[in-house]
């Protein structure tokens, strides 16, 4: 970044009383991503070709699947799990299940199948609507999750025991519910927004809340996950504050899909990482991470979606590209890619883009022949600048081609 030409006050409101700590990325595109009820499934190909975008970026962990729920879901983790063996790949695998015998078991024949280490990610229902809409009650929970946990750990397991709805629960039910399953080998905790009801503040409180809870009771070595989504559009920032917080891993899946409006976006999430230096990696397979999954899913990329929308690093302004342009001119890629815009396009093997339409300038097309490999002359810049300014649209490359045909033809 441009240090010497930005003052990043993001940076002056970063905390300062301590280091950055490392930051772990979980993704669930593969499982709770696929709940979303506007995807369809990929091919195991598909989800394979994912897991190595996954490895190529640094992701640590993948969600494979819940393997409890039987039949193909079954057949297909145990295939993901494969994959990742033959292929050695270094992301690695976890899987959901409720916290009773039957999913651990699932689990524990996936791993021992495939030759793999899985985490086992065993989830339960923690806040009171919840518990009223399904008749439980904490003790009912409270034995399942001793049940489960502990069966896990005989079988040698890695535990995460995950908190659904944690952000509208009760502090008192969570103080027993995550004491249960820790005292049974836990080592792992997933305190989740189930369905993105908290915001930063809120997350900040209760990821400090779990944290100074576990660290009382002799359990400092017991990580934190954050499993959030995007009901009120807050996710990111919320994942950002959760590891703030104290949050060790955070969870998201491409282009945020999951239920109803879906899962923090893991691709923004790295993006913001990156910019607020806390991630370290390349994230150039981003964009082909997200075009994968858009296809494999049949979910398509809104314009001006952050980063991988087809307008990101576009702009026919004629102020605007006349800034790139003249940073462009001076060889200088990188004040290019930052004087209007606040991601650089180079980080995810992007460029920025000069259209030509209502609002552009003369040297919006004169850049649009040079790059395309025409002669400049007045006769051709005045006649693409007349069609643009009486066009309601930016033009198409075709329509500027037409354009230069008639003048010519």
């Amino acid at each position: 970044m441009r240090s010497d030409l930005i003052h990043d006050w993001n940076m002056e409101g970063m905390p300062t009383h301590a280091k950055p700590r490392p930051v772990e990325l979980n993704d669930e595109t593969l499982r709770d991503g696929l709940q979303a009820a506007y995807v369809h499934m990929p091919t195991l190909d598909e989800r394979i070709a994912l897991l190595e975008h996954l490895d190529r970026l640094g992701v640590h962990t993948a969600n494979i699947g819940l393997p409890g729920a039987g039949g193909i879901i079954r057949e297909d983790t145990l295939s993901l799990a494969r994959a990742l063996v033959e292929r050695k790949l270094t992301v690695k695998p976890n899987c959901a299940g409720r916290t009773v015998i039957a999913d651990v078991q699932a689990i524990v024949d996936v791993a021992q199948t495939a030759g793999c280490e899985i985490e086992t990610c065993l989830f339960i229902g923690s806040s009171p609507i919840r518990m009223d809409v399904q008749g439980w009650t904490v003790e009912a929970l409270l034995e399942n999750i001793t049940k489960s946990v502990s069966f896990a750990v005989r079988e040698k397991m890695p535990v995460m025991f995950v908190t659904e709805d944690t952000t509208r629960a009760s502090p008192r039910d969570l103080e027993r519910l995550h004491l249960a399953a820790v005292e049974v080998g836990a080592k792992r905790v997933c305190v989740s927004d189930t369905v993105g009801h908290a915001t930063p503040d809120g997350v900040t409180a209760l990821v400090h809340f779990i944290r100074a809870f576990l660290d009382e009771h002799g359990y400092a070595d017991v990580k934190i996950d954050y499993h959030g989504h995007m009901d009120r559009g807050l996710g990111v920032w919320n994942a950002i504050v959760a590891h703030r917080a104290g949050a060790d891993r955070l969870h998201g899946s491409a282009l945020g899909i999951g239920e109803r409006v879906g899962n923090v976006p893991l691709d923004q999430l790295l993006i913001n990482l990156k910019l607020l230096g806390l991630w370290h990696g390349d994230i150039t397979a981003l964009h082909g991470y997200c075009a994968l999954v858009s296809k494999a899913v049949g979910f398509s990329i809104p314009p001006n979606y952050p980063v991988f929308g087809s307008g990101a690093f576009e702009t026919g302004t004629g102020v605007h590209a006349d800034a790139v342009i003249k940073a462009l001119r001076r060889g200088d890629t990188d004040l290019a890619d930052q004087v209007y815009s606040g991601v650089p396009a180079s980080w995810v093997g992007c460029n920025q883009v000069i259209r030509v339409g209502p609002q552009s300038g003369r040297s919006n097309v004169i850049w649009w022949l040079e790059q395309h490999g025409f002669e400049v002359t007045t006769a051709r810049v005045d006649a693409i600048f007349a069609t643009a300014k009486a066009s309601t649209a930016i033009l198409l490359d075709d329509e500027i081609v037409s354009c230069i045909s008639s003048l010519e033809g």
